[in-house]
């Protein structure tokens, strides 16, 4: 069974940078990793995603100022966060779908981390 632990979050002042770490317990398979988001009072949000092939997906709204990586040797996936605004503050979770063969396709992010908070100041 796959444990994702999330690492990083904090309190930043907007314009700011933070970097979230997922890493990978459990599971040597291909697997395709995302970061999610949560705030309060608000949907939750898918903000990137990153397949075993290290192809990339974001939200509109991350576009240009979030970076998703990974280091398949040590099964760990970042998210660098820059240029932080007051709007991105949420709970960051990381996710895992193990049903799509390491591509992002079906969607299905049956596996998830506690969560790390990203709290940042205007």
């Amino acid at each position: 069974q796959v444990v994702l632990v999330e690492s990083g979050g904090g309190s930043v002042q907007a314009g700011g940078s933070l970097r979230l770490v997922c890493t990978v317990y459990g599971y040597t398979g291909p697997l395709c990793i995302g970061w999610f988001r949560q705030a309060p009072g608000k949907e939750r949000e898918e903000v990137a995603t990153i397949d075993h092939d290290g192809r990339t997906t974001y939200t509109d709204s991350v576009k240009g100022r979030f970076t998703i990586s990974q280091d398949n040797a040590r099964s760990i996936v970042y998210l660098q966060m820059n240029s932080l605004k007051h709007e991105d503050t949420a709970m960051y979770y990381c996710v895992a779908d193990l049903s799509g063969g390491g591509y992002c396709d079906t969607g299905i992010f049956g596996s998830w981390g506690r969560g790390a908070q990203v709290t940042v100041s205007s």
